[in-house]
């Protein structure tokens, strides 16, 4: 029997696949949990419709992330720090610190995509990648200076 899943089933499919089961796994498993439906014209066209609604999301949010990669690698973000004798941050910049900043010039970057390898502690110009979306990634330069 030919069922359509509604949700990931383990060892057997995704969401959205049309895979070919037992009858009996169907009805007693599947069907009773509301895993999947038969895979009859009506269920295969609403199925096909919302992969296609999901495929047109994915390329909107892919293009979105690379107009918000445009914008983030022309601008650069200053941050006021206070340094220390020895030129060192009592403290480092942190993806908050970074996301404030950006939302100050009118660039909503939430901070768990802000990703800062090594801590920043001194004052100069830092490059910080930010994963908008995957395999978008944009590099943020960051300029650090003494209060």
């Amino acid at each position: 029997m030919k069922v359509i899943l509604l949700k990931d089933v383990k060892a057997q499919g995704r969401k959205g696949d049309v895979i070919n089961v037992s009858d009996g796994y169907a009805n007693n498993f599947l069907f009773k949990n509301n895993l999947a439906v038969p895979a009859n014209k009506t269920n295969v066209n609403i199925n096909d419709q919302q992969k296609a609604a999901e495929a047109k999301l994915k390329a909107e949010q892919k293009a979105e992330a690379e107009e918000l990669k445009k914008v983030l690698e022309a601008t650069s973000v200053e941050i006021e720090v206070s340094l220390g004798s020895n030129g060192k941050a009592f403290g480092s910049v942190t993806n908050k610190e970074i996301e404030e900043a950006l939302q100050k010039k009118g660039i909503g970057v939430d901070k768990k995509k802000i990703f800062v390898e090594n801590p920043i502690k001194t004052e100069g110009k830092f490059v910080v990648v930010c994963k908008l979306y995957s395999g978008v990634n944009a590099k943020l330069n960051v300029i650090v200076k003494k209060q």
